[in-house]
């Protein structure tokens, strides 16, 4: 479940804290808005290694300009947009490979019944099938607001660069579109059963 991100008044304390040397506000800083980071990172296609850069140079960056931020409130957004441009960068720069590892498939649990880990296995593989023929936007959009915990609409946008009010709507309309391709597969049924 997500959790409630703070209020702007506490952000803006930890972060001028945090500019001071305050270990447990930077610590704050980091548990608020790293799933938000690599959520962002991973909209973008990057592979496990590369996601881990961008989240460490946004990190990098902010502890440089800790003491010049001018809307301390607003920390989330600044950190969204500085890793939407990290992520940007990266891309330009040409992404390292990962040969292996980053992307096998996860195991099932030990104790799952054989039947019931091919059945998981099958419905994730339709998933991921489906939502990787989604628009380029859809996917970042939906794995932002999936991300833990999830980013306000505000860092969203400033993320993905669209209007808040939008968010909403795209939001309906990619996973309408997700629907549709999980019922071209067969799948929808399975997955509502």
């Amino acid at each position: 479940m997500s959790r409630n991100r703070l209020p702007a008044h506490r952000l803006e304390r930890l972060v001028r804290r945090a500019a001071r040397g305050d270990q447990r506000a930077w610590d704050t800083l980091v548990s608020e808005f790293s799933g938000m980071i690599w959520a962002l990172a991973r909209a973008h296609r990057l592979h496990d290694a590369n996601a881990a850069d961008v989240a460490q140079a946004t990190w990098i960056l902010l502890l440089e300009h800790l003491d010049r931020i001018d809307e301390p409130a607003r920390i989330g957004a600044w950190l969204a947009t500085t890793a939407r441009r990290e992520c940007l960068r990266v891309i330009r720069d040409g992404s390292r490979s990962v040969l292996y590892g980053d992307e096998a498939p996860e195991q099932a649990a030990p104790d799952m019944l054989p039947g019931e880990a091919l059945l998981i296995s099958e419905r994730d593989s339709a998933l991921r099938e489906s939502f990787s023929r989604l628009r380029d936007s859809d996917q970042a959009l939906l794995r932002l607001l999936m991300a833990e915990p999830r980013p306000p609409y505000e860092e969203i946008a400033a993320a993905l660069d669209m209007p808040i009010g939008s968010i909403g709507p795209t939001r309906q309309r990619a996973l309408g579109r997700l629907r549709r391709e999980l019922h071209k597969q067969g799948t929808l049924t399975l997955m509502t059963a």
